[in-house]
């Protein structure tokens, strides 16, 4: 394929790989991902055709790119994604202290956009990226319309996109080639809307385990134990949706922390077999993180079990021994399906350009 034919992309802050997933799957050639954690290579280079930088994009100059791949300003074919970590935006009330460093990374990638200027760029990101006092996404905005590029953003739920998951995302996709760009629409038809039985409930794909089971196969239906304490609160809760709600007059089941305050329902709480799952975290793995408890299962979801609800491929492999690490890896993906829905629509619009390019010079 000559390289004016192919739509090609870069993607920043690429974790364990899932835009890059989700792009590869309706063709575009994603040349390199970009992450500061080594602990990310194995994965992102053993799943994807693309070169892992391990770089901090602070401290990488838009020049410096081109030790690792080549990439041309101007190019009609690239784009630049910028998934960056995004705690620091949260609407979680989290100690923000640790993310206080990556709450300026999208200005450090607006440098390497406005040096080599593609044809298209993707940001994906928390809903509090847009309101939050202080947030760079503004000056983004700016940079992004006087440089001739048009864009198209809005706050979407995975669910609508082929993920089984419900997951809010600040979703923005610019182009300087066409004269507007819009966002994939989101297909709200109930019917379409993929809930965790139709994920995980095959037990084919998905045997019954117990809490504590280690899969060491590489396909990881690896479970996390839980205290006597809590698998006995797991006991006492609900098959299908159940929540503490149900022990919480127990004194010996109910926590302390609860006597006096009546929120957080979802935690140790039951998935819904036919609801999309809740927003997959990187503390997915254990029940007293929110609602992350098997429907029927006496355990809180495997590493597998993650993936999935996240739209990860079955043989998209995660290779760290560490099973916080797989954990980490796998909630702070942008879901593989959300990235191919993004894809293809770029896509659409790189078509639409290059056949009223092709026009003009007839």
């Amino acid at each position: 394929m000559e390289e004016t034919n192919e739509l090609k992309a870069i993607d920043f802050f690429c974790g364990a790989g899932g835009v890059t997933c989700g792009f590869r799957e309706v063709g575009i050639k994603v040349l390199a991902g970009v992450d500061i954690d080594a602990k990310f290579k194995a994965t992102y280079v053993k799943n994807n055709d693309a070169i892992f930088i391990n770089e901090d994009v602070s401290n990488l100059s838009p020049e410096d790119l081109n030790k690792y791949v080549e990439v041309k300003k101007n190019d009609d074919n690239l784009i630049f994604v910028g998934c960056s970590p995004c705690q620091y935006y949260s609407n979680l009330k989290s100690d923000k202290t640790k993310s206080q460093k990556s709450r300026l990374l999208l200005e450090d990638f607006k440098e390497f956009v406005l040096y080599f200027r593609p044809g298209f760029v993707f940001i994906e990101n928390v809903p509090g990226l847009e309101t939050k006092v202080g947030s760079p996404i503004h000056n983004f905005k700016k940079s992004l319309r006087k440089e001739g590029y048009v864009f198209d953003q809005k706050v979407v739920n995975a669910k609508y996109f082929n993920v089984p998951q419900n997951r809010r995302r600040f979703v923005l996709i610019a182009s300087r080639l066409n004269p507007e760009i819009k966002l994939p629409l989101q297909d709200k038809k109930k019917e379409n809307i993929l809930t965790v039985k139709k994920a995980i409930g095959n037990e084919k794909l998905f045997p019954k385990v117990e809490a504590g089971y280690i899969d060491n196969s590489i396909y990881m239906h690896t479970v996390s134990k839980v205290s006597d304490l809590n698998l006995r609160r797991l006991k006492h809760t609900p098959k299908d949706g159940g929540s503490r709600k149900n022990w919480e007059n127990d004194k010996d089941l109910q926590l302390e922390c609860y006597k006096e305050h009546d929120g957080h329902h979802d935690v140790y709480g039951r998935m819904y077999w036919d609801r999309p799952s809740p927003t997959i975290t990187t503390r997915f793995i254990y029940t007293s993180t929110g609602r992350y408890s098997h429907p029927e299962q006496d355990r809180a979801i495997s590493l597998r079990e993650g993936a999935t609800l996240q739209s990860f491929p079955l043989d998209y492999n995660f290779y760290s021994s560490n099973k916080g690490a797989v954990a980490t890896m796998i909630g702070n993906a942008v879901p593989p399906k959300l990235a191919r829905a993004i894809g293809e629509t770029i896509f659409e619009h790189w078509k639409l350009w290059r056949n009223s390019e092709q026009e003009q010079e007839h």
